[in-house]
């Protein structure tokens, strides 16, 4: 095999820990905030030598099942971890710094094993000790928890109460499997260029809500690797916010209301509130394309009676009804003109213009506005897949999406585990190393001799590869919230001078 592992790094299973019994996670503290009241609510600090190596939720009382184990070869996934997993940048992400801190070494990682265990609680103190393990354990995938108040693998050791979460990212998780009863064109795990676009638009609804409702800035959001986006809101305010608090912003943007089952799954109060009336701006336009056009969700009698159900009165619906009965196939573009069109027409004598507008408004966000799974939100316990792991399913890698080019994100076009390293060994085939065929610029634009060569460093496999645009990413990303991170430090050792200054100041 082309890309082999390193003899050191074979795995011996006598070595894993055993995995911990279930333990309850602690409860965090809570604070009153009420954001749900418009709802009817029935119920360069980076290192660039060689040897960095790039890189890209649990119930209160109960332990969350172990994930599908991968089908992901085994020699594979080391040789990726080995020479394209970005630990240092991972390290720095959840570290906010360079400099170990709490942050990372407080943090929860949970591991699945390629024997199918699954071992909570796992945490480090380093970068190196990170990757060291992981090289060790070789483990299939990886869930990132909260920070606790105390190491995680000291819990056995201490008493109850005495191991709490402390913070933890704001994340969001949204999955196409949720959106089956509307999508016309996939089931299941299934997913194509048409009913991709309903991830696009949760992404672009929730993230421009994040920003410009609560100010939020470090939104990183992650390809799942198959069916699903996930989001981590890493701004210092985020991170720290109590479990009501997220409770409560998960209510403000949950819309959709109910399972799969039939009935009204959107009922908001009016005037709308302002979140809405925008999301409705940004959505009307993919209604138009995806719904109406690529979907022709409505073409169907099931959902065509659906759609009926949802309008507001009953004379206007036994018209579409006979109208769409005496047109089998009528498209969707068709079926909802027909609305307007047979209502201007006196059809119903008591059906107000407002009305019908209020129920399309409703329809158009049932069809299109985000389906969170809200839970993933509510609480710091929860874990999430880390990005930059190797989805079990499709051997795609969970890279992220940058939310300003998310229209032309397209995730058949992932690059696999496989196809990296083929991509290593390629350019490596391609450009021995010690030759000189052509200069490389750096990134300052002068060149240098060598194929392998970049700036006067030797290139890291990442850059050989499709993986380099997301990695770049990634970096940038966390340039950014590094960049806060030292400016709300400095403010904060500011603050305190001052306090110790003047200590009877009030």
């Amino acid at each position: 095999m082309p890309h082999s592992v390193s003899p050191g790094s074979a795995q011996n299973d006598d070595a894993m820990p055993d995995a911990p019994p279930a333990a309850s996670a602690e409860s965090s503290t809570e604070n009153n905030v009420n954001l749900e009241e418009m709802f009817d609510d029935d119920d360069d600090e980076f290192p660039t030598t060689g040897d960095v190596k790039m890189e890209s939720p649990a119930a209160q009382q109960e332990e969350p099942p172990a994930p599908t184990p991968t089908g992901v070869d085994e020699e594979l996934m080391l040789a990726f971890y080995q020479r394209l997993f970005p630990f240092r940048y991972l390290f720095q992400w959840l570290n906010h710094g360079i400099v170990p801190t709490k942050d990372f070494g407080n943090r929860e990682f949970a591991l699945t094993l390629q024997n199918d265990a699954y071992l909570r609680y796992q945490s480090y103190p380093t970068a190196d000790m990170f990757r060291k393990d992981i090289l060790k354990m070789n483990p299939s995938r990886f869930e990132i928890g909260p920070v606790y108040s105390t190491n995680p693998r000291d819990r056995k050791t201490l008493r109850g109460g005495q191991m709490k979460p402390v913070s933890k990212e704001l994340v969001f998780d949204i999955d196409l499997t949720d959106y089956d009863d509307i999508r016309t064109c996939c089931v299941k795990a299934n997913i194509c260029a048409k009913c991709w676009s309903f991830a696009t638009m949760a992404l672009k609804v929730i993230d421009t809500a994040l920003r410009e409702d609560f100010g939020f800035e470090h939104i990183l959001w992650v390809y799942s690797g198959r069916r699903g986006i996930h989001a981590w809101v890493c701004d210092p305010r985020a991170r720290n916010m109590p479990d009501d608090r997220r409770r409560a912003l998960a209510g403000y943007l949950e819309v959709i209301r109910g399972g799969s089952q039939s009935g009204k799954k959107v009922n908001v109060k009016r005037p709308l509130h302002p979140h809405l009336v925008r999301s409705l701006e940004l959505l009307k336009n993919d209604f138009a394309r995806t719904t109406l056009i690529d979907q022709d969700t409505f073409e169907s009698d099931e959902q065509a009676e659906r759609l009926l159900s949802l309008l507001p009165d009953k004379g206007l619906n036994d018209s579409l009804r006979r109208k769409w009965d005496s047109s089998p196939g009528r498209a969707s573009t068709s079926k909802w003109s027909d609305i307007d069109t047979l209502a201007k027409s006196g059809k119903s004598t008591t059906l107000k213009t407002s009305t019908l507008r209020d129920a399309k408004q409703d329809i158009v966000l049932e069809y299109t506005y985000p389906r969170l799974d809200a839970e993933v939100s509510k609480k710091m316990i929860h874990l999430l897949k880390s990005p930059f792991v190797i989805h079990p399913g499709t051997g795609r890698i969970c890279v992220p999406i940058d939310p300003n080019n998310a229209e032309n994100f397209d995730p058949l076009t992932v690059p696999t585990a496989m196809q990296l390293l083929n991509e290593i060994d390629e350019y490596d085939a391609k450009h021995p190393a010690g030759t000189a065929e052509a200069d490389v610029p750096d990134v300052e634009g002068s060149a240098v001799n060598g194929s392998d060569m970049k700036g006067g460093r030797k290139l890291q496999d990442y850059e050989k590869t499709s993986l380099k645009p997301y990695i770049d990413f990634f970096r940038s990303f966390i340039a950014g919230l590094m960049k806060e991170e030292r400016a709300g430090k400095r403010e904060r050792d500011g603050t305190e001078s001052t306090v110790k200054a003047d200590p009877m100041e009030f």
